[in-house]
């Protein structure tokens, strides 16, 4: 049995994927892939998710150039989480940030603090909108 079979996608065909930098561990972002674009992924070696909001698939770096180049995809054991290890380039953050988890939160959830620097703006990354 292949990996795709080995999945346990949700009543609306999703699955989350967590996006790690290979290289460092770093957690990058979290997307949403259905069936067909883990297959499109596995075809490419890039990134292929599905936009629950504009209901099409996108690839990573498609218009901003900030692609991940697949190394490894891991599944958790219930079957219905991937964790999939790429090489980054530029920002994986669409705001500009290396990673989307550039905020954190103190324990009592009242200070939050940027813990990492903007790479570009999202004007230098897609242009004006």
């Amino acid at each position: 049995m292949g990996l795709i079979e080995q999945l346990k996608f949700a009543a609306d065909g999703l699955l989350p994927a967590i996006i790690q930098e290979a290289g460092t561990g770093r957690v990058l972002m979290m997307a949403w892939m259905n069936r067909a674009s883990l297959e499109k992924t596995l075809a490419t070696g890039n990134t292929v998710f599905w936009s629950r909001s504009r209901q099409k698939f996108w690839m990573k770096g498609a218009s901003s150039g900030h692609t991940q180049r697949v190394r490894e995809i891991a599944f958790d054991c219930d079957g219905d989480t991937l964790l999939i290890q790429v090489d980054q380039v530029g920002a994986a953050c669409h705001e500009g940030y290396r990673s989307c988890f550039f905020r954190s939160a103190s324990l009592d959830g009242q200070t939050l603090t940027v813990t990492e620097p903007r790479l570009e703006t999202p004007e230098q990354i897609y242009g004006k909108k």
